[in-house]
């Protein structure tokens, strides 16, 4: 049996980094990590490269050429995955939003329920968000039950980026046809899932905001999302035959 794999997209994450590598590695599961990092100037890769010999075959590491968006990131790996045998593929950020402890909880769940997708959930039990102001706070709530009314989707967080996809799900998404590269990266990977009635859970975590480096998020990816959604909905509705 294949261990579970963790992808991490990183660009400038030197000061989040090696901690974040050696917090999956102390869980008491086994978990292989594949970083992908899109040739961040603080020496994020390098880092990684030095990391490797002390983690050898279970630390891997792919670099692009320019700063291409998460969602390009996320299906390297995705890809990069499938080419070997990997059975669960997790998303997870590299700043310690998401604790590296529910990997295990959502990993477990996930092969008890033989579920396709386990979504780690900010808001199915209220609103679990620590260190965001209020605004923020407003913003992400607001757009996933934006999301949810739009798509139809009976998701509490539709754009939680912390989630555990089986193989088989990620097979039968045709990621060279996913469109969108940012924010509504997240929200088109659980609409296709749901398109495809897969098998899924969301489970309560605690989002906590990182205490070091810099947030990626804009009004460009906001606004992907917002007008994102929409399309992906009507294209959705046309394209059934």
């Amino acid at each position: 049996m294949t261990h579970p794999l963790v992808i991490i997209p990183t660009y400038n994450e030197i000061e989040n980094i090696s901690l974040i590598i050696e917090a999956v590695f102390d869980l008491p599961i086994r978990f292989d990590i594949l970083i992908v990092d899109d040739n961040s100037p603080d020496g994020t890769g390098m880092k990684v490269k030095e990391m490797q010999s002390q983690f050898s075959g279970k630390l891997f590491l792919q670099e692009g050429k320019n700063k291409m968006g998460l969602g390009l990131a996320y299906i390297r790996g995705f890809k990069w995955a499938l080419e070997r045998d990997y059975m669960h593929v997790f998303e997870m950020d590299a700043d310690f939003s998401h604790n590296p402890k529910d990997l295990v909880r959502m990993y477990e769940v996930s092969k008890k329920g033989n579920l396709d997708m386990v979504i780690g959930s900010r808001y199915i039990t209220g609103v679990n968000v620590v260190n965001w102001p209020m605004s923020r706070v407003l913003l992400s709530y607001g757009a996933s039950k934006y999301v949810r009314l739009i798509t139809g989707m009976p998701i509490s967080d539709t754009t939680a980026g912390f989630v555990c996809y089986s193989r088989q799900l990620l097979e039968q998404i045709n990621l060279n046809n996913i469109k969108f590269v940012g924010y509504a990266f997240q929200i088109e990977m659980k609409f296709k899932a749901y398109l495809l009635k897969c098998a899924y859970k969301e489970i309560p975590v605690i989002f906590t905001d990182r205490s070091k480096g810099t947030s990626k998020m804009n009004k460009g990816i906001i606004s992907e999302a917002i007008f994102g959604v929409i399309q992906m909905k009507l294209k959705s509705i046309f394209n059934r035959p």
